[in-house]
């Protein structure tokens, strides 16, 4: 498992930013803050809704202004594919 969390945050790092209406839970926690149970909080969330913008990650329970600071060079939003 520890190996397959490298090689994701290996190929985050290499192509960019994570998508955060797309981005599979393995991608999401290469980001700095997340972990398993605040991925699955985003990906229950965009299920629902798709994110707008990245300040909408404040509605996820422990995600806040600090966080998308720090990480909104590693995040992008695009079209939710439902």
């Amino acid at each position: 498992m520890k190996i397959l969390f490298l090689i994701a945050l290996s190929i985050s790092l290499l192509f960019g930013a994570v998508d955060i209406n797309n981005a599979s839970k393995n991608e999401l926690m290469t980001l700095k803050g997340i972990g398993s149970k605040k991925a699955d909080a985003i990906i229950k969330y965009r299920d629902t809704k798709c994110f707008q913008k990245i300040d909408d990650l404040e509605k996820i329970k422990g995600i806040g202004p600090k966080f998308i600071q720090s990480n909104k060079k590693n995040i992008i939003i695009n079209k939710c594919k439902r």
